[in-house]
């Protein structure tokens, strides 16, 4: 939330490509339509008496994106994730995998330099989770955005992350390449988290 800027940090700086977006000592606090950010949900935050097209198109309405540019880059995210079909259809047609789909679509609208992903697979079955880690991966790979996730499964960390801070009561315990604290875990909160996946 302090990354997007729905939440103010007490101190400190947050630098987005090098670029300060929050310095507490200079005054800095870019508000979250000015940081380039796209945001994904837990609970997906659709517009229930919006079509499917219309949740995507609000954002860059809301910017006042030209009509002729709103319409090419609808269609065209649509199809990024899979949903050409849906268009049309409202979120209460559409099963929990698709309305993240509409989600990751309509966080993509505005062309971010981030995706976050806050606990965007805990509400999802393990096999819908891994459809939707695929679309991520796609999107990483594709367009060379950074994607940000937050999670408590750690599965999700091993499945698709290269890098992980893991927290504990709002202070970072362990950072690093996933692959050498999955191996070597160092805090006892590392520890139990990866127990607890590989059970």
């Amino acid at each position: 939330r302090m990354i997007a800027g729905l939440e103010t940090p007490t101190s400190g700086r947050i630098l987005i490509d090098g670029v300060p977006v929050f310095d507490s000592e200079k005054g800095i606090n870019l508000p979250p339509n000015k940081r380039d950010i796209g945001f994904l949900f837990q609970n997906y935050a659709l517009w229930p008496h919006m079509t499917v097209y219309e949740n995507i198109a609000f954002v860059l309405r809301v910017i006042d994106a030209p009509t002729s540019y709103i319409k090419k880059r609808v269609a065209y995210v649509i199809d990024l994730v899979g949903l050409q079909d849906k268009a049309k259809n409202y979120p209460n047609e559409l099963s929990g995998g698709e309305m993240q789909r509409v989600a990751i679509a309509r966080a993509l609208a505005s062309d971010p330099k981030i995706l976050l992903c806050d606990e965007a697979t805990s509400a999802l079955d393990p096999q819908t989770t891994s459809s939707i880690l695929e679309l991520l991966k796609k999107i990483n790979k594709q367009f060379g955005i950074t994607i940000v996730i937050i999670t408590h499964q750690m599965s999700v960390v091993r499945e698709i992350c290269t890098h992980v801070a893991i927290m504990y009561e709002g202070e970072v315990v362990e950072k690093g390449l996933v692959a050498d604290i999955f191996a070597n875990p160092q805090s006892e909160v590392a520890k139990e988290l990866i127990r607890k996946d590989t059970g």
